[in-house]
């Protein structure tokens, strides 16, 4: 399958170091299956931090997906456990959360997705709330690399 990453700055090597630890599946390297979806993530970095658009193509075996080498955890959908997943990976009032999962794939959180986990941490959603307000939502998918071990099966081909 073919996955993309959107970016600003074109590299060769993936450097988890360089990641944001309070991203929707915590520190690690993102890419989707929709390369639309990766065009506009490049944009939003150039507005922000300049730069040229950039779109990285990789190739990544998905009968990896159920190898049992590799530690995955796959969302469905906005569920109340996606959304308590992402709400412990992004959360800075809770203990740094870390999980140890190689992979993790599952829906997009947005911007609106971001006020919905706000408004839940301030007491104003159960979490059964928060998942049904989810399901609203038309989220793209993303695919999360965490570890060194699923790194090394991602290979660049653009």
């Amino acid at each position: 399958m073919k996955l993309y990453h959107g970016t600003y700055i074109d590299f060769k090597e993936i450097d988890l170091t360089k990641s944001n630890r309070f991203k929707d599946f915590g520190k690690g390297f993102y890419l989707t299956n929709n390369r639309q979806q990766a065009v506009e993530w490049s944009q939003k970095r150039v507005l922000r931090d300049g730069g040229t658009p950039i779109v990285q193509e990789y190739e990544f075996d998905e009968s990896l997906f159920n190898d049992s080498k590799l530690k995955v955890l796959k969302f469905s959908g906005p569920t109340a456990e996606w959304a308590d997943f992402i709400y412990k990976n992004r959360s800075r009032k809770q203990p740094l959360y870390r999980h140890d999962f190689d992979i993790v794939i599952g829906p997009i959180a947005d911007d609106g997705v971001a006020y919905l986990l706000n408004r839940f941490e301030e007491g104003s959603f159960s979490l059964e709330e928060l998942a049904n307000e989810l399901r609203y939502k038309k989220l793209n998918n993303q695919y999360y690399f965490g570890t060194l071990r699923a790194i090394s099966h991602l290979h660049r081909i653009k």
